[in-house]
């Protein structure tokens, strides 16, 4: 049986769905700047806690990459605004493309599961803001292992808890490092590349597959 192993922020969940209200507090300009600079801190803090064993919720690494992100920009935010960015990050925004192609996955017999750095209770109150919950066999979270992707014990992790094996295995994902971290597992890749600009890393590995969006995964998935 194939099983589908969807990353969550960036892949499913739309981490830009916060911009609109940065763009009450700033110009939009600075705004889509300031939104780039906290997601990519968000992730370099998630791997830096991963590489030294100091283990916090990515909630956590989200609420320190904020802060950073606000220092940076010389304090543009107050507390107030910076907590209801936290709050407004529990309820982004599906992508477009994200029902129906869960849809024609579930009607193909295809196991769907949510696989993402996120905690459990974290991810379970998106997919339920975002109504895409019941598309879902389960949730596999890091926080089960205390670690983030790409540490090789996550994929492991999902393995387990899925039952699913290597060669069946794919992982959906916008992000190349989580790409490249699935494909070291022996695992089967799909890179959702949805703009023209986004770039692969440039570390001899490609991806099983590449689609612009998610609905292109039925005809491409065996």
């Amino acid at each position: 049986m194939t099983a589908l192993a969807f990353d969550v922020y960036g892949t499913l969940i739309d981490t830009q769905g916060v911009v609109s209200l940065l763009e009450s507090y700033l110009d939009e300009d600075s705004a889509q700047q300031f939104l780039n600079r906290w997601r990519d801190k968000q992730l370099e803090y998630s791997f830096r806690r991963g590489l030294m064993q100091q283990y916090q919720d990515f909630s956590v690494c989200t609420k320190d990459a904020l802060q950073f992100t606000n220092n940076e920009h010389n304090a543009p935010l107050s507390d107030e605004q910076q907590e209801s960015l936290l709050e407004a990050y529990k309820s982004l925004p599906a992508f477009d493309d994200v029902k129906t192609a869960l849809n024609k996955l579930n009607a193909a017999g295809v196991e769907c599961f949510a696989f993402s750095n996120g905690s459990t209770s974290a991810v379970t109150e998106l997919l339920e803001n975002a109504e895409l919950s019941n598309y879902f066999k389960g949730i596999v979270s890091c926080e089960d292992v205390k670690s983030f992707k790409p540490n090789p014990d996550v994929y492991q992790h999902f393995l387990s808890k899925s039952g699913s094996r290597e060669q069946n295995t794919w992982l959906i994902s916008s992000n190349s490092f989580d790409i490249i971290g699935a494909h070291a597992a022996g695992w089967k890749t799909a890179w959702v590349k949805r703009s023209k600009e986004a770039q692969f890393d440039p570390w001899g590995v490609n991806p099983t597959i590449t689609v612009g969006s998610l609905t292109q995964l039925i005809e491409n998935i065996k």
